[in-house]
């Protein structure tokens, strides 16, 4: 048997047998994951609280070097 041949059975035989486990099922949309969802809101607002108190602190630093304050 030719090498391309017994390669292309090899591959289509892979297709066949293996399974997916992340698309074993669909997600249901009227159900969101909500763990999930509060992780990804909790790290948007301690990522925005960490740059505004950074911005803070070096809107301060930049004024105490110019001699502003």
């Amino acid at each position: 048997m030719p090498l391309g041949r017994l390669l292309l059975r090899t591959t289509t035989l892979n297709k066949i047998v293996s399974r997916n486990a992340f698309t074993a099922t669909k997600p249901d949309p009227s159900k969101p994951n909500m763990l999930r969802v509060g992780l990804a809101f909790g790290t948007t607002v301690l990522l925005w609280a960490m740059l505004f108190k950074t911005h803070r602190s070096d809107v301060q630093e930049y004024k105490a070097r110019k001699g502003l304050e």
